[in-house]
């Protein structure tokens, strides 16, 4: 029996008598968001949006729902009882929130690929091309395209959210909402202004880390689903001492997974870390660690997008010598044991511990 099928037995107001699995908490985000953005595109001023949800729906269509899945445990750790859909509304308005941040993020960095396909913007510019646009002016027209279905999804995530969980639960969200979008904004501007800059500051490359990602994919969205449930102060300290640690574990292995990871499995080419000289823990460590030699290969090849694949290679080399790569990995490590033992000693229901727990496994040991 499917997913789907076990949901077409479940009741349709979504009651929680117990915490939900990731499989089923998937099988519900993805079911409102694809009747929501249906009736958004047949709403759509007309056929010429179509290729704007056509790239958003392709681009919803993979993810590991974790945003998702914090924001229903947290409603769980929060006390949360009762009906759930205003709970997984909220949850899939956080996944049209990702959808934003990735499609601007790949224009920003001229990303290529995003989840084993092409990047929104390159869907879209293949789109203008097939629709009788001017191949010369496909690139121009996908970046711009881009940036507006960007734009587009953050719109679609507020209207989702403000039509989920009512007004006194939205006033409650709402600064958690803006901080959240605030730090994400100020994590990538922290992050533009380092790329292609290589040094070995573990600390900035850290607070990058901290602002771009970990605050936005662990920590607000299981504090917006403790707010929904309505639980006071000491509840939400002890998410973000959970959260905190674990999200910069988080962003570790995907620092280790954009150099040494299968790009069959995270989608993405290996090496476009190292050819965008991005500012990660992972190379400021190598360059820290490295010997003279090393170093200056390091300081020459982050940045150079022109790097073949055995240049990328030769980097790796010099990053495993260095032991950056098993410092990053104990970093992983430790962080996500102080995120489990804050578990310990928190006033979440057991059932809700023990889903951070297992949140916790998938989102410092995965390959993708």
């Amino acid at each position: 029996m499917t997913v789907l099928d076990q949901m077409e037995k479940r009741p349709p107001t979504l009651l929680a008598p117990a915490l939900p699995d990731l499989l089923v908490v998937r099988a519900e985000v993805d079911m409102v968001l694809a009747d929501f953005l249906a009736r958004k595109a047949q709403a759509a001023p007309g056929p010429e949006m179509t290729p704007l949800f056509t790239a958003l729906s392709i681009l919803l269509d993979g993810g590991k729902r974790l945003r998702a899945h914090l924001c229903i445990t947290g409603w769980y750790a929060g006390g949360g009882s009762g009906e759930r859909e205003p709970v997984v509304r909220v949850a899939a308005a956080l996944e049209l929130f990702q959808a934003f941040a990735l499609i601007h993020d790949d224009v920003m960095d001229g990303s290529d690929l995003r989840r084993g396909r092409p990047a929104a913007h390159h869907a879209l510019a293949a789109a203008y091309v097939t629709g009788g646009g001017r191949l010369r002016r496909a690139a121009a027209h996908g970046l711009a395209a881009g940036v507006l279905l960007g734009d587009l999804a953050l719109t679609l995530s507020d209207e989702l959210l403000l039509a989920g969980p009512g007004d006194e639960a939205v006033r409650r969200i709402r600064p958690l909402l803006e901080a959240m979008r605030s730090q994400l904004v100020y994590g990538q501007y922290l992050d533009l202004l380092s790329t292609g800059r290589p040094h070995d500051d573990v600390e900035a490359a850290l607070r990058i880390a901290r602002y771009k990602t970990a605050s936005y994919t662990v920590e607000w969205p299981l504090r917006i689903g403790v707010a929904l449930a309505g639980a006071g102060d000491e509840v939400h300290e002890a998410c973000s001492e959970f959260a905190i640690p674990l999200g910069e574990a988080f962003q570790l292995r995907d620092d280790l997974l954009g150099v040494f990871g299968d790009p069959s499995r995270t989608g993405k080419p290996v090496g476009d870390d190292i050819r965008e000289g991005k500012a990660t823990v992972l190379m400021a460590l190598a360059l820290r660690l490295a010997s003279a030699a090393g170093r200056r290969l390091l300081s020459g090849s982050a940045g150079n997008r022109d790097l073949t694949d055995a240049d990328v290679r030769r980097v790796r080399d010099v990053i495993e010598e260095s032991g950056a790569r098993r410092r990053v990995e104990k970093m992983i490590t430790d962080l996500c044991d102080a995120a489990l033992a804050v578990l310990g000693g928190t006033p979440f229901p057991a059932p809700a511990a023990e889903a951070l727990r297992q949140i916790a496994g998938m989102a410092t040991v995965r390959q993708s």
